[in-house]
């Protein structure tokens, strides 16, 4: 029998924690190393933490608040957001990132998702979509959305 697993997603802007809806209007909720303790006494399973700030400002990843998360979490890390180099991936890596999730760098430039496998290796590498269904008469259609 397959059992639930609790894989939390923090959303973080400005190194800080934010909570949207529809992908719009942020609204800041709380500093992201004490989620990551709240999710460590829940025994969470894998915590997922994407920085939408870094994409939609073309900023690269805050490596020092990255490694502050990595050290203090218990769990398996994956990060996502300014990732744009194999080296940014393989400075994640060292931090003690297990995965990095790759969004639009997946359409901008699909070649380079081979050379970041090449250095980190396929199992630390995860494919993001931002999506949202669309109502109405193609309900079952799913419209991919990106910044």
């Amino acid at each position: 029998m397959l059992r639930s697993r609790l894989s939390p997603c923090l959303l973080m802007k400005d190194n800080g924690l934010v909570k949207t809806k529809g992908f719009q209007s942020d609204k800041y909720v709380g500093d992201p190393l004490n989620a990551v303790r709240i999710f460590n006494e829940k025994c969470a399973e894998e915590l997922f933490v994407l920085d939408i700030g870094c994409t939609v400002n073309s900023s690269p990843p805050n490596f020092h608040l990255i490694s502050k998360l990595a050290a203090e979490c218990r769990m398996p890390l994956c990060y996502g957001g300014g990732v744009k180099s194999v080296d940014d991936a393989k400075r994640l890596v060292d931090l003690g990132v297990e995965k990095i999730a790759i969004s639009s760098l997946f359409v901008e430039n699909p070649d380079l998702i081979g050379k970041f496998v090449d250095a980190v290796g396929a199992q630390s590498i995860v494919g993001v979509l931002d999506v949202k269904a669309v109502k109405g008469f193609f309900s079952q259609w799913i419209r991919c959305l990106y910044p």
